[in-house]
């Protein structure tokens, strides 16, 4: 079954199961698990630190096709997504439910993920009702320099300077989308729009802090390509706070696809593979 969801991330330990803590995966498997009568376990498209939101994370989870109250001979019952609603706290939201095709893997199969960052550098700080998203910054920025210092960084690199190291895990990624707009409507709020194949841990928020430093001044539009060369992660890199950030979408291949793009995605990446 693949699952379609939203959250506000302020009050969870983030998206992965944590013992004692609060956390999306945790909230929404025991919900899940109430309904099919026995434990699930979902896999999710990408997992969101603490204090990270999604609006459209996309996870799966497998199931018996009877003998469950989330599929009834294979299909996905009328009124799940409602039940969901009144099990679930305020801040999830599941917004559909559906039958997953063969092959498809939520983390796997996905080709592009997307995220956005808000920043806000009103001397009042972001509106009430968007202070939960968006990182109130306290000295104005040039747009147009960040806007030059993120073509630099577009492309596929090690991003091995902006990302917290995993044993095992390659740094490679193709940032396919890094741009910089004012918001309308918002008074002094900018918003970065970030979308790649994949991006590796606290990447964005690494990315977005190095583009802030060239925005206020204090770093040239060169430098955060010049940290490209690095294989290791940089400590001059300030990494933002994490409730600015926004899983915003997810790309999946056609049905036919699926399979594939898991075969690809599983396989150790190399520079120009």
């Amino acid at each position: 079954m693949r699952v379609d969801l939203a959250y506000d991330g302020t009050d969870f330990a983030g998206w992965a199961r944590q013992p004692e803590l609060r956390t999306v995966q945790g909230v929404l498997e025991e919900t899940l698990s109430t309904l099919a009568r026995g434990p699930v376990a979902l896999t999710v498209a990408g997992r969101t630190d603490a204090g990270v939101h999604a609006d459209a994370q996309v996870a799966h989870v497998d199931v018996p096709a009877t003998g469950t109250a989330l599929l009834d001979g294979g299909a996905v019952p009328d009124g799940l997504v409602r039940r969901l609603a009144r099990m679930l706290p305020p801040d999830v939201r599941v917004h559909a439910v559906t039958a997953a095709p063969p092959g498809f893997d939520a983390r796997f199969s996905a080709f592009r993920r997307h995220y956005a960052y808000r920043v806000c550098t009103a001397p009042s700080g972001p509106e009430p009702l968007r202070a939960r998203d968006t990182l109130r910054w306290p000295r104005p920025l040039d747009v147009e320099a960040m806007r030059t210092a993120a073509d630099g960084l577009l492309g596929e690199h090690d991003f091995a300077a902006f990302c917290r190291p995993r044993e095992g895990a390659t740094t490679i990624r193709e940032l396919q989308r890094l741009s910089w707009a004012e918001v309308p409507d918002e008074r002094d709020v900018v918003e970065a729009r970030l979308s790649a194949d994949a991006f590796c841990h606290s990447m964005v928020r690494s990315v977005v802090g190095a583009l802030l430093a060239v925005g206020e001044g204090r770093r040239g539009v060169e430098w955060p390509a010049g940290l490209l060369e690095r294989r290791e992660r940089s400590s001059e890199i300030h990494v933002v706070a994490a409730h600015g950030l926004r899983l915003t979408g997810v790309d999946y291949p056609d049905d036919d696809g699926l399979a594939a793009r898991a075969a690809t995605t599983r396989a150790v990446r190399t520079l120009g593979s």
